[in-house]
């Protein structure tokens, strides 16, 4: 982005759009390149001094301050002083008020007696004084990381993003809406989506009195726009407010593309409240995996993009999951107006006490899971257990009464995933060629083997070993069932005993 100073924009009909530069242009940019590079070890103002020089000679002098401010944020600049300026000032200075400095001849004396006391020449002292000031401070390294086609490039998205500062709506079109609105949240923006003829609008707005009120929004639209170029195909129209008067710009793939342009990653989720539900939510061992910010629903003429979505680990089914946390009333009204239009789907909504909806979410055919500061898990996972409880009594009747797996032994949670089911869809299963051992199934000709391996006096260890070439784990089962038990002795391990 560039300072509002440096934008440039045109108004003819009452437009607004941005003065891009063109491939023209780039023999400027290489020029304002090689004034960079041409000034390494010299001074900020000596620097300065060479740019204002070329910006007499250009026929627009904010496209070559546009440009070097770019290279500017890449340069890397130091301060050069044979002694510490603020050591050779606090000498200065105490010398010049014992000598009482009035005359040059005086200056010259209290930058020796300086210069005695740092054990180091006047002419040092005197270089040292003010070379901590930004205008005195030396390129050291010019660090350009653009050709001049890339500066030109850069150039142009950077006076994209100030013509946003202003906006106070935007409405994209993209080839990858999924990405953009990914963005959005994450950016805190207020959005909807509309379908269109020609595709989905993501409309991104917000009060008018915090638009007026401070320019984050339009910060934030800037920053949006570096993941909307990174997309193949986009048109972004905005309305701007130009000094009272408003405006609409309109940009497309082919004003600002840039290729290596890095969409948003910061701001993960839209809330602390979601960041902090996500993370407890993952923690859990649950046969729900949660998405974030699943596929758009259709919503008569809008789109939803929910929060998250649950998908359930042993079947073809998902539950969506939107968290509504404090919004203006006007934008929870249009967000009830969303939900009520969408059709054939799962959908829990954990809503903020203080907005007074859940009954009107209910109505909708929704459920609401009401929170205060935080969303509980306890409620979320209550709510998903209706759904287990119908998918498991599904899918156990999807199952034969009988059950016989071909292996010697096998874990109910095995069985359980070889017919994609959880395991309470084995609920009142049998296994007519297999013994429930704690919750593994094992042959009885193997519990007969093992009967003959296994003896009294037998280190826990040895009995572990025989029991794993059977692809036993739950040692403590298997011995209980074969009338055994262990006898610990200290840290040092166990021996099996006869019950």
């Amino acid at each position: 982005m560039l300072t509002k100073d440096l934008l440039r924009v045109s108004r003819a009909g009452g437009g607004y759009q941005p003065r891009f530069a063109d491939p023209d242009d780039e023999a400027l940019a290489a020029r304002v390149i090689g004034v960079y590079q041409g000034h390494v070890g010299q001074s900020r103002t000596v620097l300065q001094d060479a740019l204002t020089d070329l910006e007499r000679e250009a026929d627009d002098f904010k496209l070559v301050r546009g440009f070097a401010k770019l290279l500017e944020r890449e340069a890397v600049f130091e301060t050069r002083a044979p002694v510490e300026p603020r050591r050779a000032r606090e000498a200065a200075f105490e010398a010049a008020a014992e000598i009482g400095v009035v005359t040059s001849e005086e200056r010259e004396q209290a930058l020796a007696t300086a210069a005695d006391r740092l054990d180091c020449d006047p002419a040092a002292v005197d270089r040292a004084l003010y070379a901590d000031r930004e205008c005195e401070q030396v390129l050291a390294d010019p660090n350009v990381r653009w050709e001049p086609a890339d500066l030109v490039a850069q150039y142009n998205l950077s006076l994209a993003q100030t013509a946003l500062f202003d906006a106070t709506e935007v409405r994209v079109r993209s080839s990858d809406p999924k990405s953009v609105v990914s963005a959005v949240k994450r950016l805190r923006l207020m959005y909807e989506i509309r379908r269109t003829d020609g595709g989905r609008e993501i409309v991104v707005t917000g009060p008018d009195a915090l638009f007026r009120a401070t320019r984050r929004y339009g910060t934030r639209f800037a920053r949006l726009l570096r993941t909307v170029t990174g997309t193949a195909e986009w048109t972004l129209t905005a309305t701007v407010d130009d000094r009272g008067t408003e405006r609409e710009m309109t940009l497309t793939d082919a004003d600002v593309s840039v290729p290596d342009t890095e969409p948003v990653t910061e701001m993960t989720f839209d809330s602390g409240v979601e960041a902090d539900f996500a993370t407890r939510f993952q923690s859990l061992d649950l046969d729900w995996e949660l998405r974030r910010e699943p596929e758009p629903l259709a919503a008569g003429a809008h789109v939803v993009v929910p929060d998250f979505a649950f998908d359930y680990r042993h079947a073809d089914f998902r539950v969506f999951f939107e968290i509504m946390g404090f919004w203006t009333p006007e934008y929870v009204e249009k967000k009830l107006d969303r939900l009520a239009e969408l059709e054939d789907v799962e959908m829990l909504v954990a809503v903020d006490e203080s907005l007074g909806v859940g009954e009107a979410i209910e109505a909708r055919d929704h459920r609401a899971i009401p929170y205060s500061g935080t969303v509980r898990l306890k409620d979320v996972r209550d709510a998903l257990r209706r759904y287990e409880d119908e998918l498991a009594a599904d899918a156990a009747a999807d199952l034969p009464d009988e059950l016989t797996p071909d292996d010697d032994a096998i874990t109910l949670d095995e069985l359980a995933d070889r017919h994609g089911v959880s395991g309470s869809a084995l609920e009142g299963k049998s296994f007519p060629t297999h013994e429930l051992v704690g919750r593994t199934l094992v042959r009885p000709a193997v519990l007969e083997v093992l009967a003959d391996e296994i003896e009294t006096g037998m280190a826990l260890s040895e009995a572990e070993a025989v029991l794993d070439e059977y692809g036993l784990d739950d040692a403590s089962a298997v011995l209980s069932r074969l009338g055994y038990r262990v006898e610990w002795e200290g840290l040092g391990g166990g021996t099996v005993r006869e019950k």
